[in-house]
């Protein structure tokens, strides 16, 4: 579905070299505070983890079912941050391909406003829409 007409390639300004490592380093950044926090969730999970495992004298089906939710909620959270750092890192490689900033449906590109707010975005506003309704 990816417009490759000649005329979405020609489209394309070129990034100065400023602009580029500009992009690269607040990705990187973005992606090692990810990483962070997902270290320190992924340790909270492993040392609750024990406490949980030990500490269940007494529970009735109740205190088990929460134990058990809690700790759900908890990996959810890490999935969640590794899959925003599969983005950026993505986002990374798009910038090295020359792609980044470009919709990957389309070919438009995606306005600027919503890179700053979203800096792995990789569809316009009106494609993520469409991606969102079905």
């Amino acid at each position: 579905m990816a417009r490759t007409d000649s005329r979405a390639t020609a489209a394309r300004a070129p990034r100065s070299e400023g602009e580029t490592a500009e992009i690269r380093t607040a990705l990187q950044a973005r992606r090692d505070e990810l990483r962070e926090e997902y270290a320190t969730a992924v340790a909270e999970i492993n040392s609750l983890r024990g406490d949980r495992l030990t500490d269940t004298a007494g529970d009735d089906q109740a205190d088990a079912g929460t134990k058990t939710f809690e700790r759900e909620q908890e990996i959810l959270l890490a999935n969640g941050i590794l899959d925003r750092i599969g983005q950026v890192e993505r986002a990374l490689e798009r910038l090295e391909a020359g792609a980044y900033g470009w919709c990957e449906a389309c070919g438009d590109p995606i306005p600027v406003e919503r890179l700053a707010a979203f800096p792995s975005a990789t569809l316009c506003i009106t494609c993520k829409q469409l991606e969102e309704r079905r």
